[in-house]
């Protein structure tokens, strides 16, 4: 509990500088919300051309959408830190880290904030909201429990794929995350149903890098369609991707070297 009170007040620290300039603020909120309108007019246009995409209906394809809306958006917010360990290696801010009493990882994690993360969370939740509302769902008390643990899991899934890519940058000589960034790109693809891309994909998607567990996977699970089991397992994937995630990042300290050296 100690541990996440001073990561959220961290976060605090670096909301309340964001928030001096509230320009700025607004017009990345702004900015965020008229991107996920325009994924939305995107699949409206699609869809009006063909009934369904795969046996996938719009509502099915917006659900997975606001899934990886929320999860990026929860990356955004509370994890944008992660995006800078690459500069934090080059500049040798890390040597600061490793004396304080506090994880390095987290430390790591909230140096920033990005506050487009609170606008995809809410565009991300009304595009599923909207979804499970046209849904044919018969909705109990256990499976909003179990639709709410794999929710929680799909985001952690997301978080730990940010931090291995990321934690990349300790073998890397470069101060931008350019891995990162192209295995993110790549995770765009999880926006669909995984049905639609060729084997090859598929195994990319559900195994080597399981995006499909951010969104596909528990979208079936929570529409009941296909191998809707298969959505039960993301809280394993989450975990088996937190610890992945953690070894990369604690091997990748111990072969830290400071700047200029």
């Amino acid at each position: 509990m100690r541990i996440a009170r001073l990561y959220l007040r961290l976060l605090g620290a670096h909301l309340r500088s964001v928030l001096e300039y509230h320009g700025d603020f607004w017009v990345m909120m702004a900015g965020t919300l008229v991107m996920q309108v325009v994924n939305v007019a995107f699949l409206a246009a699609v869809f009006s051309k063909v009934p369904a995409i795969n046996g996938w209906s719009f509502w099915a394809v917006v659900a997975m959408f606001g899934m990886v809306a929320v999860a990026e958006g929860v990356g955004s917010l509370f994890f944008e830190g992660m995006w800078s360990i690459a500069w934090q290696i080059n500049q040798g801010d890390i040597d600061y880290m490793l004396v304080r009493p506090y994880p390095v990882v987290l430390q790591a994690s909230s140096v920033q904030i990005g506050p487009h993360g609170l606008s995809n969370i809410v565009t991300g939740a009304l595009m599923l909201g909207s979804a499970l509302s046209h849904a044919d769902v018969a909705w109990s008390a256990a499976r909003v429990l179990l639709g709410l643990v794999v929710l929680l899991s799909a985001i952690a899934v997301k978080v730990a794929i940010n931090l291995a890519t990321n934690a990349a940058s300790f073998w890397m000589q470069s101060p931008s995350p350019l891995f990162a960034m192209a295995v993110h790109q790549a995770g765009d693809l999880a926006r669909f149903p995984l049905s639609v891309y060729p084997w090859a994909l598929k195994a990319a998607l559900g195994f080597a890098l399981p995006f499909a567990f951010v969104s596909f996977f528990p979208v079936t699970y929570v529409l009941g369609r296909g191998h809707a089991w298969v959505g039960l397992l993301t809280p394993l994937v989450a975990a088996y991707c937190l610890a992945v995630a953690g070894w990369i990042f604690a091997r990748g300290l111990r072969r830290y070297e400071s700047a200029g050296n």
